[in-house]
């Protein structure tokens, strides 16, 4: 019986510190890495431009992990879906906090967008914001967000220089309602009629519709020049084609939320000639080759018209969290709001005070055949 006794204890101790060297080296493991959270919508309507920014962050995070990673350590990812819906996006916020990561990159739509903002803030995390570009993120930013696509503002002042060229008098602006769209038709329609110019209708056009007739025919009485859709592809495209049916000949012009080349897939031949204020898209990026090359490599795809910021996120990141020498979130911060220049294949990247891109990175397209061509 004694030795019985002595035999199990022995083997309780075995198993002890057999379990106590496997909690000891999880911590090991879990030590040599660094979290970062990647929040994009995967689903819904804009999955296909979540997706793309996805696959830009992952792609960027092999490079660096082949490179030797951050300060030693390897990247590790979690993914959140925020499906470009509010309510969703603060679920997917709160299920990055809970998984610990040090800092997140996405942030697609900024209606989505907005309400993380607080969520991140009070738990500490830098989000590096790729896409979304509301100029209501800057008032809704606690200060941990850092914004790399040029704000509302500067996509406003590209299209109005566009109409003043286009010697546009009379101009009407569609916008969906939403943070995003809404803002874009608030700072356009200020601008325009601060330079003396009329804008002779602001349309609501509801999510989801299949017929916008009315919406047509209320704006064939006030015979404007020029239109501006200012929310995103898949309704934009469908009021494109609705509009010329309905005999509208003139300019047609969208915001950076349908800069995909899916309006042109799902508009047709309406979609010819429409012009669109873009974010820096790879195909026109000087030195973007070789990223180009590693997309289509990596994922057989072409990527897509948010890739390059995306990508440029993660780098960034990347640089900061080394100039921070610690994978810590306050330090993170710190030295993103401290850059200088950081040189992204979509252009060098500087904040202002107020965390947003410090020069703006807006270019204007045409449609032609069934791509995006740079005006100029």
């Amino acid at each position: 019986m004694a030795g019985g006794f002595w035999a199990k204890k022995c083997f309780s101790v075995v198993v002890a510190v057999a379990l106590m060297q496997i909690i000891l080296s999880s911590h090991i493991v879990a030590a040599e890495e660094i979290k970062i959270g990647i929040m994009v919508p995967i689903t819904g309507p804009e999955a296909a431009f979540g997706k793309d920014m996805e696959n830009a962050i992952l792609l960027a995070v092999s490079e660096i992990n082949a490179g030797g990673g951050i300060l030693g350590k390897d990247v590790t990812t979690s993914t959140s879906d925020e499906a470009c819906d509010p309510k969703q996006a603060t679920v997917a916020a709160d299920n990055l906090v809970a998984e610990g990561v040090v800092a997140v990159v996405g942030g697609y739509c900024s209606p989505a967008t907005a309400p993380t903002l607080k969520i991140f803030a009070d738990a500490g995390v830098p989000f590096v914001i790729a896409a979304a570009n509301s100029s209501k993120l800057t008032g809704a930013n606690p200060g941990n967000g850092f914004q790399i696509n040029s704000s509302g503002i500067d996509q406003a002042m590209t299209a109005v220089h566009l109409f003043k060229e286009k010697r546009i008098r009379k101009l009407a602006i569609i916008h969906q309602g939403d943070g995003y769209s809404a803002d874009l038709s608030a700072l356009t329609e200020k601008k325009w009629k601060q330079m003396g110019h009329e804008v002779v209708a602001v349309e609501v056009a509801a999510k989801g519709e299949q017929s916008y007739a009315a919406l047509v025919n209320r704006l064939r009485h006030k015979s404007p020049d020029a239109v501006f859709w200012t929310a995103y592809c898949a309704d934009g495209a469908l009021v494109i084609k609705q509009l010329r049916q309905g005999g509208f000949s003139k300019l047609i012009a969208v915001g950076d939320g349908s800069n995909s080349p899916k309006l042109m897939e799902l508009a047709g031949k309406a979609a010819e000639g429409v012009y669109c204020f873009s974010n820096p898209m790879v195909e026109y990026l000087p030195g973007s080759r070789t990223f180009i090359e590693s997309y289509r490599k990596k994922f057989n795809l072409e990527p897509g018209p948010y890739s390059a910021l995306a990508y440029d996120g993660m780098n960034l990141l990347a640089d900061a969290i080394t100039r921070a020498g610690a994978a810590d979130k306050a330090a993170i911060a710190k030295a993103l709001k401290e850059t200088r220049e950081f040189k992204g294949i979509a252009g060098p990247i500087s904040f202002k005070p107020d965390n947003t891109l410090a020069r703006s990175n807006f270019v204007v397209l045409i449609a032609k055949g069934n791509t995006w061509a740079l005006y100029k």
